[in-house]
Formats: structure tokens, C-alpha cells, sequence
């Protein structure tokens, strides 16, 4: 009886100690890939024509658009995008490079700046019911919004060329 106890009383502490170091390394792992979701930046469609229009000649437009910073104040979140990418949340501006492109979709709206060689995710919004998720590397967004079963994913990559987004329903 005695020695049976034991052996309970070791394997107890062996799985103890089993799961407590799986979970601690697995924590580890995927603390480092959750991202703060983006707040939703307000993009008027004038932003969005005065963005998409360049002057022929090189001279100035006749409407000014207006930058990045007089848009509508906001207060500065932490981020923890990957380096080399932009998060709308760190309260820094984008560098005007791209065209600004609205995604709407039945689970929500993904605004991204699309430049020559890469992407910024402006804004992504959940429609009413939705929730949202984000992943983000050097050379991919995506973006998926969820309501129980069903999922619409927008996905801009420009791994191989200039940017280009995908909207898929799963």
C-alpha cells in the first residue's frame, strides 16, 4: 500500500512539473504573437479620392488633402506590431507612399495603404456581431472577422510583388 502511494504521490509530481513547463513555454511562445486590435481610423471618401488622385503634371492638386495628423485626435496605445511594420495603433503616422483602399465585407471594413512594394493596415472594423482578429508579418496582413461558424478573411500580401488583397468567405 505503501509503495503504491508513492508512486501516485511521483507521478503526480512529475505531470505537475510536465505541464507546468509546457505551459510555461508555450505562453512564452504566443505571448510574443498577440497583437493589440487596431483601432478604427475615421476615412472620409474624400480622404480616399483626394489620396487615390495624383496631378498629372507634378503641380499641386487644387483640393489639398489633408494629412495623416489633422485627422481626429486619438490617445496613444502600445503596440507590439513586428518591426518594420506600422500599426495604427502607436499613435505614429504612416508615410504617405500608397493609395488608401476600402475592403467591405459582410463580417466588417479593412482599410489599407497600398504603396509600391508594401502594405499598412489603416484601419480594420468589425461589422455589428463580428469579432476580429489580426496577424501581421514583413511581408502580409491579415485580417479575419468572425461571428460563430462564419469567417471573411482579407488578406493583402506583396511578398513577390507590389501589394494585392484577397477578401475570402470560409
Amino acid at each position: 500500500m505503501r509503495r503504491g502511494l508513492v508512486h501516485v504521490l511521483a507521478w503526480l509530481f512529475a505531470t505537475g512539473a510536465a505541464v507546468t513547463l509546457s505551459w510555461w513555454g508555450v505562453h512564452t511562445v504566443m505571448e510574443g504573437t498577440v497583437y493589440d486590435p487596431p483601432r478604427a481610423l475615421p476615412v472620409t471618401a474624400a480622404d480616399v479620392r483626394a489620396r487615390d488622385v495624383k496631378p498629372a503634371s507634378g503641380a499641386p492638386s487644387a483640393s489639398p488633402s489633408p494629412s495623416r495628423t489633422q485627422r481626429a485626435p486619438s490617445s496613444p496605445a502600445p503596440s507590439r506590431s513586428p518591426a518594420g511594420t506600422h500599426s495604427p495603433s502607436s499613435g505614429k503616422p504612416a508615410p504617405a507612399s500608397g493609395r488608401v483602399k476600402a475592403y467591405d465585407t459582410d463580417g466588417g471594413r479593412a482599410v489599407f495603404e497600398l504603396g509600391a512594394s508594401s502594405a499598412t493596415l489603416v484601419s480594420a472594423t468589425p461589422g455589428a456581431g463580428w469579432s476580429m482578429q489580426l496577424w501581421k508579418t514583413q511581408t502580409w496582413i491579415r485580417v479575419e472577422f468572425g461571428r460563430g461558424a462564419d469567417r471573411v478573411s482579407v488578406f493583402c500580401t506583396w511578398h513577390d510583388g507590389p501589394p494585392r488583397v484577397e477578401v475570402g468567405t470560409y
